[in-house]
């Protein structure tokens, strides 16, 4: 039995075109999509955490631990006899050392500082 090796390089090449006329039309309804949002014809919704619990996941256990016992940022227990409320308000919006300015919102920062005063 002999085999046409020109077969394999004619379905390569099929195929090959085939995905250029899909990602073309994917990348056209991505276009017209960007050009909405462009617009402001679309609105991106963003997720806020709810407690401070969940933004202390998201935003802070990589630095200050699971079990806020600190790593590459201070321990957490107990900050409440060190820092006053206003004073944590201030280190979450503003940052401090090597933590950044702004991983909490302004808005939520009396509830984090709340929150980080019981710890």
């Amino acid at each position: 039995m002999n085999r046409n090796p020109v077969i394999p390089f004619v379905l390569i090449m099929v195929f090959g075109i085939g995905l250029m006329f899909f990602l073309s039309f994917k990348g056209l309804g991505d276009a017209d999509e960007l050009a909405k949002e462009a617009e402001g014809g679309t609105e991106t919704t963003e997720t806020v955490a709810a407690s401070p619990e969940e933004i202390y996941t998201q935003s802070c256990v990589s630095c200050h631990g699971d079990q806020y016992q600190g790593g590459m940022g201070p321990a957490l227990t107990g900050v409440g006899d060190r820092l006053s409320k206003d004073e944590i308000v201030e280190v979450i919006t503003k940052g401090r050392g090597n933590m950044p300015a702004g991983m909490v919102k302004p808005e939520q920062a009396g509830e984090m500082a709340d929150w980080l005063a019981g710890l």
